[in-house]
């Protein structure tokens, strides 16, 4: 990887990671239907220009009905819960949870697909980062039952993730991923567009929350996908895939520093064991070989171990 490389995938990582902080700030004015449907429409409109730019829509027309189950599986409903779950959690632990999409995906691997069977060092990642998600959940979510259960949906947002990677790799496997997710996006925001004006406010939003909102539907989703698919066609996805490693440290630094979360020992147990258990289970690979290059504009399938990098 090149400078320029690394300095996408830092920009990408701190896009992706400050994300929960955005969120946590937009909480305090908006309704979370009102931040996801906000978060998806802006993240639509800059992706649009770049998947017609690159043709990778083509292919998509007939598949209505899939795009709808991937908009549900891989964009509404965990964003949805990642929303909710943080109203009673910190960012800092939010980002963390969300790192346990690996952990699923492992252990869903058996019985959604044959290619991709967990074992050995995986199903050690696997132990490690649910203990990890134990150590946070019982040390480190706050005090009272509506912790534990923002914590828990954020874990199952992560179960989603894991979910929409095999969904994708079944129906989307001859298309252009970024394609796949910019119509998967338009389709969100709409699946969100009455919930949100339902529980719109009544009052126009203070300013800083108008910016958070625009911060993470234009930076932390929008140009940020296309940061991660202008990678993953530069320096392949193996490399690409580290940025999930890393998001989460930016999330922790965002949280303490900008919002006073706290930072204890169980956060960095649970922190180091999750991350590291994700990595295991994805494979336990570092990316220093051979670049494997993927076309953004075409449909260049991407290995499904490592396409599941989540925002």
């Amino acid at each position: 990887m090149n400078r320029r490389a690394w300095i996408l995938l830092l920009a990408l990582a701190a896009l992706w990671g400050a994300s929960y902080l955005f969120i946590k700030v937009a909480l305090e004015d908006l309704s979370p239907a009102m931040i996801v449907f906000s978060r998806t429409a802006l993240a639509a409109l800059v992706l649009l220009p770049f998947a017609l730019a690159t043709g990778a829509l083509a292919g998509l027309r007939a598949r209505a009905g899939a795009v709808g189950a991937l908009a549900l599986l891989q964009i509404a409903a965990p964003f949805a819960l990642i929303t909710v779950g943080e109203r009673y959690i910190s960012s800092s632990l939010t980002g963390i949870l969300v790192a346990s999409a690996p952990i699923f995906t492992a252990l869903l691997a058996p019985l959604l697909d044959d290619g991709e069977r967990s074992g050995g060092l995986r199903l050690v990642g696997v132990a490690l980062g649910i203990v990890g998600v134990g150590v946070l959940l019982g040390l480190d979510s706050g005090e009272g039952p509506l912790a534990l259960v923002g914590g828990l949906m954020v874990v199952v947002a992560g179960g989603c993730y894991a979910l929409a990677g095999f969904y994708f790799k079944r129906r989307f496997a001859d298309v252009a991923p970024v394609g796949a997710v910019t119509v998967a996006m338009v389709a969100a925001a709409a699946m969100l567009a009455v919930p949100a004006a339902l529980t719109a406010p009544t009052a126009v939003p203070q300013a800083i929350t108008l910016g958070a909102i625009a911060a993470l539907g234009v930076g932390g989703t929008g140009i940020a996908f296309v940061i991660f698919y202008t990678l993953l066609g530069t320096v392949g996805p193996a490399r690409t895939s580290l940025v999930a490693y890393i998001a989460p440290g930016f999330a922790v630094i965002y949280g303490v520093t900008l919002l006073g979360e706290r930072f204890t020992l169980a956060t960095l147990a649970g922190l180091a064991l999750i991350i590291g258990g994700s990595w295991l289970a994805a494979g336990g690979r570092m990316p220093l070989g051979g670049t494997r290059h993927a076309r953004v504009g075409t449909s260049a399938r991407i290995p499904e171990t490592e396409r599941r990098v989540t925002p």
